[in-house]
């Protein structure tokens, strides 16, 4: 684990995909430098910047003038903010708006905030258009932003729709995050917490000892988003299209993905906060087989309680409601996972804090024991 950074240090992550390598850009107000990096890439592009309504109140303004400070032409395609935009008629809508300011092929898509519609977007516009992201949260700078995948929803489960899609460049300028609420900031800790959780034990217990000043911000900040990039563009570089070892990064994913389902893809359960919940019932289930033991379980989901994020399924806005409290009703969720394999559910669960392991072919009927005993419980 490399030594923390010190402000203004910028710390540059590549990730190693041959003729698709791209930079991860990290450190304060890198979002300046933007437009000179965009020149270097692309010279004579032009660019539109898809981005949301809070975003943009907040960043549309720097990243034109960057842009603009350059020379490169861009235009803005503004949407609502969250999942709302991730549908079907919100494809359509940027994908429409790309094709009315002439995006073509040679041109870039600048995701500000918002890579998953952007790039998919990007990815179907003219059979393949490249795109930046800027990712303007924790939770993207640390993971959406980084590894190629885009997709919006479908009513039946989250990102069901989408494409691999590699960005060509990741601006993750840690300013930015000044302007997240406290809640927005922990949901993406989550993100940060699970690449320790799935394979670095050391970084778990850096960040037990330094999650403070990482919420705080400066060096400790910068840090834990340089090791998380860091990790993850080493699995993405072995496993782009998650074949293999891509799948750990699904660490809580499962039953995270389910729990925002049931709640409607709605605030009631930012993303970040499905992945915490979602991490300790994967850290308790691999524990009830004998995986782990209970004390590793335990060590979760006190780091993730401490931060403030919610660790059980009680924990949830409206958890009485059905879907949250019927663990058969959270099983048909499960069913539409993008990891079922022929109708068997596949888990990421732990053989110790560090160590996630893939497992292909669990039995739905103790998945489903394990949630009533959890649900009937109180736990």
């Amino acid at each position: 684990m490399t030594a923390p950074l010190k402000q203004p240090d910028i710390a540059v992550v590549n990730v190693a995909l041959g003729e698709r390598a791209y930079d991860i850009v990290i450190g304060r107000d890198v979002l300046a430098s933007l437009g000179a990096r965009v020149a270097a890439l692309r010279p004579g592009a032009r660019t539109a910047i898809v981005t949301d309504r809070t975003v943009a109140r907040h960043w549309l303004a720097k990243t034109e003038a960057s842009l603009n400070a350059s020379g490169i032409a861009t235009s803005r395609i503004i949407v609502e903010e969250g999942e709302s935009s991730k549908t079907y008629a919100g494809l359509e809508r940027v994908s429409e708006a790309l094709i009315a300011a002439k995006i073509e092929r040679n041109d870039l898509v600048v995701a500000l905030g918002g890579g998953d519609l952007a790039g998919f977007a990007a990815a179907i516009l003219r059979r393949g258009v490249d795109f930046v992201q800027v990712p303007t949260s924790l939770l993207a700078q640390v993971d959406s932003s980084v590894g190629g995948k885009t997709g919006v929803n479908s009513p039946q489960g989250k990102n069901l729709l989408g494409a691999f899609h590699q960005p060509v460049l990741v601006i993750a300028d840690t300013a930015v995050l000044d302007t997240l609420s406290p809640r927005q900031f922990r949901a993406g800790y989550a993100e940060v917490a699970k690449y320790g959780v799935l394979g670095d034990e050391s970084f778990f217990a850096w960040l037990e000892k330094n999650h403070a000043e990482v919420l705080k911000g400066g060096s400790a900040r910068e840090h834990a988003i340089a090791t998380s990039c860091r990790a993850k563009a080493a699995i993405v570089a072995r496993d782009e299209r998650e074949t293999g070892d891509r799948a750990l990064l699904n660490l809580g994913h499962t039953f995270g993905h389910a729990l925002e389902a049931a709640t409607g893809f709605s605030d009631r359960l930012f993303h970040g906060e499905g992945v915490a919940v979602g991490m300790v019932l994967a850290a308790q289930f691999s524990a009830s087989l004998g995986m782990i033991p209970q004390a590793g379980a335990d060590r979760v989901a006190r780091h993730l309680a401490a931060v403030g994020l919610p660790t059980r399924l009680q924990d949830i806005a409206g958890f009485a409601q059905e879907g949250l409290a019927d663990a058969d009703a959270l099983m048909e969720l499960m069913a539409q996972d993008k990891k079922v394999r022929r109708g068997r559910l596949t888990f990421i669960l732990l053989e110790a804090i560090g160590r996630a392991v893939i497992a292909g072919d669990v039995e739905p009927a103790t998945v489903r024991d394990f949630l009533k005993a959890k649900l009937e419980g109180n736990e």
